[in-house]
């Protein structure tokens, strides 16, 4: 055990499948039964205890070693002969890195899907008329990001790696959107000064000794290097500039293309990945421009912890989280519905926790008509904040959600109604890279004026997200009188809601018959039982009468 110097005093373990005795001494392994021996006399005994020839037996003296490859796509080990991830279904030798989601998943490195070309060949992004420069979608983005790794290799890739970056990147670049028709800016580190506005000297102070050390942990799964202070004030830096240019008339909006994400770390601590939380200083970076209110939603499927304590106690700035809870089963653990801001902040900060994983685009439109619409309208932020997580995108190996590309463009496109269509998005999570790649694409397209693909309407929320959107209105309503009317007419709309759900659940449905369920020797024995009990019962009442 070591201690990762970084003032949180962390363990950090290395777990080894070993056998050890109770006197601490490691024990061989022994074959063959000995009734006769007590476990003192085997463990004493040094030599064979068995009395036959076992001459002829040559025991295996090497461990064998299977060859395995992790899955670049989502990183999970699979074994060598495998050609195609067994998880995600992604080729061994995929070409992601290179063209990201449009690169095929069944075919090597070279594969190009053509789904995003046109009949000339050239994407239909490098095609699109030039903008003027005030006009332009920015994004932020500096290779020096790519840098934060983690150093000790573990038994398959950290979730939170480089090659995030990377696939976006990719996919940008192939489908002509970045570079070609958003504007880049320049990266800066950003200053002590500005983060002080959000965080503590000691968060400050614990991510600057980072760079000190080439390996270091925060907390078990929150690594850094020596590059890692570097790429947290780079990633802090391109959102606040970016909030900056959009606020000021600069860009039209903007998409934060940086990495380590930011929305667990909290006012004194770094953890769940997050050094500095970026979201909370591009919001302080958009008040200091002149935004007076300024909203933050976390789609992310785990609740942004770091960002509610930073403003639970501020009116200025209303954060709304969309998340997995499960009752504080889900990580971080926080996030509940009653958890609604404290001393004077109480209603600016909304949580809609789902009870479940799961959950897709259905429930979050639903979520977003019925709670984040209502009360982001009434709020009227003058800036808007996406704190732009994909781990809830169908595929993701952590958020185990269902939400869709077109899911997620949707809910931007509903987005940009508010603050004059002053919008930033800033990547937190996501770690399936197609996942990852193929919903940033479709944000993206949204911020550049592109309609979504498909457009949900008259949503029909499952039973349990209709639970958690009503639990959430029952307590928001306190602070938010507009969502009295909502959630009136959803409690009257309960039972047609419950009924729909049932039939669309049973549409299509085969009903297996009771007896199949049972299992098929089941069901013999059962039969055959029967009737030999009704035999004996008639062989009794007929003797009887004799």
């Amino acid at each position: 055990m070591q201690i990762n110097g970084l003032g949180n005093e962390e363990p950090v373990t290395d777990v080894h499948d070993q056998v050890v005795l109770t006197n601490g001494t490691v024990g061989k392994r022994y074959s063959g039964k000995h009734e006769d021996m007590t476990l003192e006399d085997i463990y004493g005994k040094d030599g064979d205890f068995d009395d036959e020839d076992d001459s002829d037996w040559d025991p295996l003296e090497q461990h064998i070693t299977i060859a395995t490859w992790c899955c670049v796509n989502c990183t999970l080990v699979n074994v060598d002969d495998a050609i195609y991830c067994h998880i995600c279904g992604e080729h061994k030798d995929s070409g992601i890195l290179r063209h990201g989601f449009l690169a095929s998943p069944l075919h090597e490195a070279d594969s190009v899907t053509n789904k995003s070309l046109d009949r000339n060949g050239k994407s239909e992004a490098s095609c699109s008329q030039s903008m003027t420069p005030h006009k332009l979608t920015a994004v932020g983005f500096d290779e020096r990001m790519l840098l934060h790794s983690e150093v000790d290799r573990k038994s398959h890739p950290h979730p939170e790696r480089p090659d995030r970056l990377r696939a976006i990147a990719a996919s940008l670049e192939t489908a002509g959107i970045f570079p070609g028709r958003c504007h880049p800016i320049l990266a800066r580190e950003i200053t002590r000064e500005e983060l002080l506005m959000v965080h503590s000297d000691e968060n400050i102070d614990s991510v600057e000794r980072s760079s000190h050390c080439d390996a270091s942990y925060f907390t078990p799964d929150t690594y850094a290097n020596k590059d890692s202070a570097l790429a947290a004030r780079l990633a802090a830096g391109l959102c606040a500039d970016l909030a900056s240019a959009i606020y000021s008339g600069r860009a039209k909006n903007g998409f934060a293309l940086v990495r380590p994400p930011g929305h667990h770390a909290g006012v004194k601590h770094a953890m769940g990945f997050c050094l500095h939380n970026n979201a909370a200083v591009a919001a302080s970076a958009a008040q200091a421009a002149g935004a007076k209110k300024v909203l933050i939603l976390d789609w992310d499927v785990h609740h942004g912890n770091g960002t509610q304590e930073i403003y639970e106690q501020n009116k200025t700035v209303l954060y709304i989280s969309l998340h997995r809870h499960e009752g504080g089963k889900f990580y971080p653990g926080t996030g509940a519905a009653h958890e609604v801001g404290s001393m004077g902040g109480e209603g600016y900060c909304v949580n809609v926790p789902w009870s479940r994983g799961g959950v897709g685009d259905n429930d979050y439109i639903f979520a977003f008509e019925h709670i984040v619409l209502p009360i982001a309208r009434e709020f009227a932020p003058d800036f808007t904040i996406i704190s732009a997580g994909f781990d809830a995108a169908r595929g993701d190996p952590l958020g185990c959600c269902d939400v869709t590309p077109a899911g997620y463009a949707q809910m931007t496109k509903m987005l940009t109604s508010l603050s004059r269509g002053k919008l930033l998005v800033i990547l937190e999570g996501g770690y399936n890279l197609r996942s990852i790649s193929s919903s940033a694409t479709s944000v993206i397209k949204v911020l550049l004026g592109e309609k979504p693909e498909t457009m949900l309407e008259n949503v029909i929320p499952s039973i349990s997200g209709l639970r958690t959107v009503l639990d959430v209105l029952k307590i928001q309503n306190i602070f938010w009188p507009n969502l009295g009317p909502i959630l009136s007419d959803l409690q009257s709309r309960w039972g047609s809601y419950a009924i729909q759900e049932i039939k669309k659940k049973k549409k299509g449905r085969f009903i297996i018959p009771v007896w199949w369920k049972m299992g098929r020797k089941k069901f013999l024995h059962h039969t055959l039982s029967e009737q030999l009990r009704l035999s004996s019962r008639r062989r009794i009442k007929s003797s009887q009468w004799l």
